[in-house]
């Protein structure tokens, strides 16, 4: 299964980078998006007028010095309206502003007072980042000298130097590394190049602890599909600080920790191993345990990944405790909680041993639960760890038992992924109930509760081996749930039971709609096409509607008993030359007596009734299959009920049992129109002995081999 894409940075995190420069200044100057061409104008006006104080200003006299910070808030202000920041490129504000990231190069002593030092590099600083939110601007940034002042700005406090002031603008640095690196390649490589990994891995130790994430951040930035940051950010010795920053108590600190490493790792199977061997594995689970939403997810995640380095390591996740929380975040209303820790226990059950901890620890119902999602990448990683609980014969039971089988079954799966994910979790189960897992079930069908009994007759009418069909359903009275289901008073029941009804029959091959016609009690004789109404040879004459119809004794006392009564038996037509023949119409008697002289004709479907009644009359079970035949052709929705009544009428079982899977087979949509529920509870009887015929015949298969 393939890793969720992990965010460089995610919008969240940019936002909340914005709303503590608003906790910083009071002034507010945001520009409504739907600004005049006038407020454009003037907005440019500005935007100009503090480029060329900036411009005007690099120096250290103190009133330059003022008006360059003010000049740097101003801008940053600005920015924090994302609609107006092309409008400040626009204006020329990137050179000014990455000029004022290095402090003015006029001749002062080192010991001379240098008025709001680093305070315009900290406001050039985080109006850059700002303007590096729209990725279209990253490029510009970097290609007027940003990088290199940025990297250097990261090292204001080797000199000794440590204040607030140093620690702000060092914070403000690492931020718009983080924003110009995010979802850019080339400029994460450019970082590195420019020498800005070993500073910033340096200052994960730093005392203050905004310094500490913003480090952090940058480098989970630069660590994003970059082997070579990666590689040097571990290099550096930033595994042990990193692996320090999760046991913090600051849900800030161990969020960026997390994230880092996991970025880390991400497709990286040696740094995998290093972070593990390095003692990451129980801070990270101490982390599920996190009043952080977003470390939690982290943690989920990065086990998630953990858990498909080698079968060890699932187990020692296990072991150390990660399975009951992560079952409890699959209940949270968080969905991007749900789904990292589905994730995760979708890598863990992989495992066999895990396979049955993870059901034990009650997360086979939170995961069916999770079906139900609208999240389609959610809903898929509940799939895949259910995938894996399946494949363990322990698991099978709990699995029918709580439902799962209908889930699957009655689930709307978003991809195609999940649709065959979920077809593969039927057929593991379908593929383990037999022997110890079966009587199981079938111990749980006779004493469960009632709910339980029927989800096992379900789930085995969809899942058992055709063979056993008779043990389930007949000697331990399976099929007296379902036809139980099918009398109830709730549709759903009813549903289910006629699904199940329906795959039962379709399982057992001894069942076809149609059979092909029994034997004649006398062997056949068939004269042929030719004597078919022909007088050669003809010794009776048959009068239908006003015309003669010639015909042959021997060949009538062949077909059926009725003929054979006639003329064998003490009825005035024994000796009769002419016999009249009412209510049977010319075209319907040609027909009948064409099949008595060949044994094959073709039968229309607007024929087909009167054809059946004159097949029964005349006790013809060969033309009556082949009347039974068509006539089944023709079943609708509107028509089943009148069919089933005329199988009824003149006893025609295949016609009947046709329409008996019909009505099961689309009982969904007859459900929606007035009157099947009578006509179901009517049946019933007739159901029930139509699959205790099916089940309980022998299969000739079988008895072959």
């Amino acid at each position: 299964m393939e890793v969720p894409r992990r965010q460089d940075q995610c919008l969240p995190e940019r936002k909340g980078q914005k709303r503590k420069l608003e906790d910083e200044f009071e002034e507010d100057r945001e520009i409504s998006a739907s600004a005049s061409a006038d407020a454009r104008h003037a907005l440019l006006s500005e935007v100009s007028a503090q480029v060329q104080v900036l411009n005007l200003t690099f120096s250290w006299s103190e009133p330059d010095r003022a008006a360059a910070k003010r000049a740097t808030h101003v801008l940053a202000e600005l920015a924090k309206n994302e609609e107006v920041v092309n409008v400040i490129v626009e204006g020329g504000a990137v050179p000014a502003l990455v000029k004022h990231l290095q402090p003015p190069t006029s001749g002062l002593s080192d010991r001379s007072a240098k008025p709001y030092e680093h305070e315009v590099e900290k406001g050039s600083a985080f109006a850059l980042g700002l303007l590096a939110v729209k990725p279209e601007h990253q490029q510009l940034i970097v290609d007027n000298g940003a990088l290199s002042h940025l990297v250097d700005l990261l090292k204001r406090h080797r000199n000794g130097s440590i204040s607030r002031a140093v620690n702000s603008v060092i914070r403000r640095a690492a931020d718009a590394i983080t924003n110009l690196a995010h979802e850019n390649s080339s400029i994460k490589t450019r970082v590195r190049i420019e020498g800005g990994i070993p500073p910033l891995v340096e200052l994960l130790d730093f005392t203050d602890t905004k310094v500490q994430r913003a480090a952090a951040g940058a480098l989970r930035t630069l660590a994003f599909k970059n082997d070579e940051n990666k590689n040097q950010i571990v290099e550096c010795n930033a595994l042990p600080t990193l692996i320090l920053m999760l046991r913090s108590e600051d849900a800030a600190i161990h969020y960026e920790a997390v994230g880092v490493i996991g970025n880390l790792v991400h497709s990286s199977p040696n740094i995998k191993k290093e972070v593990l061997l390095a003692g990451a594995l129980q801070p990270v689970i101490g982390l599920l345990s996190s009043c952080c939403s977003e470390s939690q997810r982290e943690a989920a995640l990065l086990l998630g990944q953990f858990a498909a380095t080698d079968s060890d390591c699932k187990v020692h996740i296990v072991q150390r405790g990660a399975v009951r929380p992560l079952i409890e975040m699959l209940q949270s209303p968080d969905v991007q909680l749900r789904e990292m820790s589905a994730f995760a226990l979708g890598r863990l059950a992989q495992d066999t041993h895990n396979q049955a901890g993870i059901a034990h620890n009650g997360g086979l119902v939170p995961l069916l639960k999770l079906l139900d999602s609208k999240n389609g990448s959610l809903q898929h990683n509940a799939a895949f760890a259910l995938y894996g609980l399946a494949d363990n014969e322990d698991n099978v039971s709990d699995f029918i038992r709580v439902g799962g089988v209908q889930k699957l079954q009655d689930g709307e799966f978003i991809v195609q992924a999940t649709k065959d994910c979920v077809a593969k979790t039927l057929k593991r189960l379908e593929e383990k109930i037999h022997g110890r897992v079966l009587n199981h079930l079938l111990y749980l069908m006779r004493v469960g509760e009632k709910a339980v009994q029927r989800r096992v007759a379900l789930a085995l009418a969809h899942l058992c081996a055709p063979e056993d069909q008779r043990k389930i359903f007949i000697d331990n009275k399976g099929l007296e749930l379902l036809l139980g289901l099918l009398g109830s008073t709730s549709v759903k029941q009813q549903l289910d039971g006629a699904v199940a009804l329906y795959k039962l029959a379709n399982k057992a091959t001894t069942l076809s709609p149609v059979d092909a016609a029994p034997p004649s009690p006398t062997p056949q004789v068939y004269l042929g096409e030719q004597y078919v109404n022909s007088p050669t040879l003809s010794d009776v004459t048959f009068l239908v509607e006003g015309k003669r119809f010639y015909a042959h004794r021997i060949c009538l006392l062949a077909s059926s008993d009725a003929f054979r009564a006639m003329f064998d038996g003490g009825y005035r037509e024994k000796d009769a030359r002419d016999i009249e023949i009412p209510d049977i119409k010319w075209e319907v008697f040609e027909l009948m007596m064409r099949f008595i002289y060949t044994g094959s004709i073709d039968i229309a479907t607007d024929i087909a009734q009167d054809l059946l009644r004159v097949a029964d009359q005349y006790l013809l079970e060969g033309l009556k299959r082949l009347c039974e035949y068509t006539i089944a052709q023709d079943i609708s929705l509107e028509n089943v009920s009148s069919m089933y009544e005329l199988s009824e009428a003149f006893n025609a079982l295949s016609l009947r049992h046709t329409c008996i899977l019909f009505i099961l087979q689309q009982f969904e949509k007859l459900s929606a129109k007035p009157g099947p529920s009578h006509l179901i509870q009517r049946i019933l009887p007739e159901i029930r002995n139509y699959f205790d015929k099916a089940l309980t015949k022998p299969n000739t298969h079988n008895l072959r081999l």
